[in-house]
């Protein structure tokens, strides 16, 4: 029996069954035929624990929203303590959380002005897009062939037709794509002066984090200026030091007119995300201030959360350790690809944001299977199964970082074994 105090379950296989009738049939069943059928029970720091008792430490952070790990102790004690004052608040009006945290987040990036809040970081990506098309009195949205900017109406749009197809929502005459790393392409779609905005994570999650080409991004952003184009950069994976200074397009000597970040933004623990956008992007705030309303959106308690959130990565210590595990997997990849290169052939790192690259169009899902059954989750990417996206967290410890290099080397001959079956593994 598992008793949870509000409700309890016979067993993990009576959980599953009321998750297919009732929640989502199609997650359950994926999971379960690609032999990962995971359901989180307790979880703590960089570790999970199904509900078998199975325990696995954590390398998926579900897209860096466990930059700080599960339930850190700083941050579950600042949303306790925040509720003996705070709840969600109230959306319309002025708010010491929402003010507080707005200006910390605009001094992170000075070049900006204000900062919007959102619940996700689809509505982030959503707020992005309407302000680029209130700022340049445009309609055309320009993003890259495999991107990924979320599931709502505006943002799924942008994104591959995989999540898109389904809900009619795939290929609509104001959005447009290009292909990544080709900057003559985007060159040909700004000429006509009629594109709102070019929206781009600053290393693509979803496609398997391919790098971006030197000089790339900084070319997107000057074709931008130069036919009136709003640059969007998504920082909702690449933000919040992953890749090793606070938001990814720092690291690029870039200045967006307009980013989105979420995910980590809430340890984890309060959902919150951001839109901050520069002073002419955001007259719209001056026009009507209810332009937007998200009743969730800038959440106080998801403020507090989101406050010490910034705080605590701009730590010494943390920093510091940010350099230490990204030097580490950097040097530990290395070996591994030369101990494992029958079929380990490359590695894509940008602090600890790493792809792995496997010689198999599935053999990321063939690795992910194998970690599990090894007691390490790491998932394969969505538009590009041969790439494991592995996404260490912030302050791991060294012996944790050890075990997941000793876990990932024992579980390459199970890897092996899946792909030679010839069966499909997902």
């Amino acid at each position: 029996m598992f008793n949870y105090g509000y409700f309890s379950f016979d067993s993990k296989e009576s959980l599953m069954q009321k998750a297919a009738e009732y929640w989502n049939p199609g997650k359950v069943s994926f999971w379960t035929e690609a032999g990962t059928p995971m359901v989180i029970d307790r979880r703590e720091g960089y570790f999970l624990y199904d509900m078998s008792g199975k325990r696995l430490i954590d390398l998926h952070l579900n897209g860096g929203t466990y930059n700080f790990g599960h339930r850190h102790p700083e941050l579950v004690e600042v949303l306790k303590s925040g509720l003996d004052y705070f709840d969600m608040g109230n959306h319309w009006f002025p708010s010491v959380a929402r003010a507080a945290f707005a200006e910390q987040l605009v001094n992170t990036a000075p070049h900006t002005k204000y900062a919007i809040f959102g619940a996700g970081g689809a509505e982030a990506v959503e707020i992005a897009l309407k302000t680029a098309r209130y700022a340049t009195k445009r309609k055309k949205i320009v993003s890259i062939i495999k991107g990924y900017h979320g599931h709502s109406g505006l943002s799924v749009a942008t994104g591959d037709e995989r999540f898109s197809k389904i809900f009619l929502a795939d290929q609509p005459d104001d959005f447009l794509q290009i292909p990544f790393n080709d900057a003559d392409a985007l060159e040909s779609v700004l000429k006509g002066r009629d594109v709102a905005a070019f929206i781009i994570e600053t290393i693509p999650a979803t496609y398997g984090f391919p790098m971006p080409n030197d000089g790339y991004l900084k070319a997107c952003q000057d074709l931008c200026h130069k036919y009136g184009t709003k640059f969007i950069s998504d920082e909702v994976q690449t933000g919040l030091m992953r890749t090793g200074v606070m938001w990814g397009w720092q690291g690029y000597g870039l200045k967006p007119d307009i980013f989105v970040c979420g995910k980590g933004l809430g340890g984890g623990i309060y959902p919150i995300s951001a839109c901050l956008v520069t002073e002419e992007c955001g007259q719209w705030l001056v026009e009507d201030g209810a332009a937007h309303i998200s009743t969730a959106g800038g959440s106080e308690l998801g403020c507090l959360v989101g406050h010490h959130v910034i705080e605590m990565l701009q730590r010494p210590e943390v920093i510091s350790n940010i350099k230490f595990v990204t030097e580490y997997f950097a040097q530990s990849m290395k070996e591994m690809m030369a101990r494992h290169s029958d079929f380990f052939v490359g590695v894509r790192q940008r602090g600890v944001v790493l792809g792995l690259e496997f010689d198999h169009p599935e053999g990321a899902v063939a690795v992910s299977r194998a970690l599990y059954e090894n007691g390490v989750w790491a998932i394969f990417s969505s538009l590009d199964k041969s790439v494991l996206q592995f996404k260490p967290g912030v302050v791991l410890d060294v012996d944790t970082c050890q075990e997941i290099i000793d876990r990932f080397d024992a579980a390459m001959p199970r890897a092996r074994q899946i792909l030679k079956s010839g069966r499909r593994v997902a």
